[in-house]
């Protein structure tokens, strides 16, 4: 998802009391407050779709599946984020209705105005979690999915897996076909043609 220009600096207590009581979400990076801005189409039903096979796939185990706005607290907890989808099996977590700090897998679907963020200074914040185990991007133009799971030795390795494969979750113990993963997504809308009218903003 975007992000809005820079709020005001806040210590964690503050943001957590002052997120209670906003309507629209915001990441808390390092002490700075960005504001979420919405997502597209493609992006929401990727997510979705992700969601629902986790949800189905992990049900009547200990393990928990959120989508989009449940917070995911750092491990120093001085910045917390908005995961496209997340699973935790922590009954830890159970208890924290409101934010969850023992993730064992998080996704993120990529848009290109967050793809940068999202690979670079999040992607860093979430390989500190000790308890996070795998790590998913979806590319939805390429429709290709990196996973990063670390292994015993604390490496984070990158699993790619190209567009039309089935997709593996090894810490969840579940492969997703990628006509799962995509259903119902479009296609990536073609290029405006130089001289083309700019649509307007919704």
């Amino acid at each position: 998802m975007g992000y809005a220009e820079l709020q005001t600096t806040m210590t964690a207590e503050e943001f957590l009391a002052w997120e209670a009581g906003q309507i629209e979400r915001h990441d808390f990076v390092d002490g700075e407050v960005f504001a979420m801005a919405g997502a597209e189409e493609r992006h929401v039903t990727v997510a979705g779709n992700i969601y629902m096979a986790l949800r189905q796939h992990l049900s009547g185990t200990p393990c928990r599946t959120f989508i989009a706005d449940m917070k995911v607290a750092a491990v120093d907890s001085r910045s917390f984020f908005y995961p496209d989808v997340v699973v935790t099996c922590s009954p830890a977590d159970r208890q924290s209705p409101l934010v969850k700090r023992e993730p064992t897998l998080i996704a993120e679907v990529l848009s290109p105005s967050t793809a940068a963020y999202d690979l670079g200074s999040k992607f860093a914040h979430y390989r500190q979690i000790p308890t996070l185990r795998e790590i998913a991007f979806i590319d939805l133009d390429a429709r290709r999915t990196d996973v990063y799971r670390k292994g015993a030795d604390g490496l984070w390795v990158l699993h790619p897996f190209d567009a039309g494969a089935d997709v593996t979750l090894a810490s969840v113990d579940l492969t997703i076909t990628a006509a799962a993963l995509f259903a119902d997504v479009d296609e990536a809308p073609a290029p405006s043609q130089p001289g083309a009218l700019a649509q307007p903003l919704a």
